[in-house]
């Protein structure tokens, strides 16, 4: 019989920092793969505060996530955009760029994307 779980991202297993104090990736890891809830603070930009991390011409990463607070814009590589912000729901391919749109900090909750999120040498 599987037993219950409770795991809490106010204490994650694991922390990563976005360059330039622009905000954390915060991870509890589930049998399933980690869930990460990301703090993007004003002004970050992946090309400019995970690109460095990440050394990948764009994000490589897969995401489906869901948006607690924050606005943020995400532009693939073909040029496509999207705006996300509270309450949204997102799945994004690989292969994009993506910034905080205004002055509050965006936080996502990302079921996908980030188990390398953020890690030297990965999206």
């Amino acid at each position: 019989m599987a037993s219950m779980i409770r795991k809490s991202l106010d204490a994650p297993e694991e922390s990563r920092p976005f360059a330039q104090g622009k905000g954390k990736l915060e991870l509890v890891n589930l049998e399933s793969g980690p869930v990460g809830r990301a703090t993007f603070e004003p002004g970050w930009k992946w090309s400019l505060h995970v690109k460095p991390i990440a050394q990948t011409e764009s994000c490589m990463a897969a995401h489906m996530g869901y948006y607690v607070s924050g606005r943020m814009l995400v532009r693939m590589d073909d040029g496509e955009e999207l705006e996300y912000g509270p309450g949204d729901f997102a799945i994004i391919p690989p292969g994009h760029d993506a910034w905080i749109i205004g002055d509050d900090a965006c936080v996502v909750i990302d079921w996908q994307g980030f188990a390398d999120y953020a890690k030297a040498g990965d999206a």
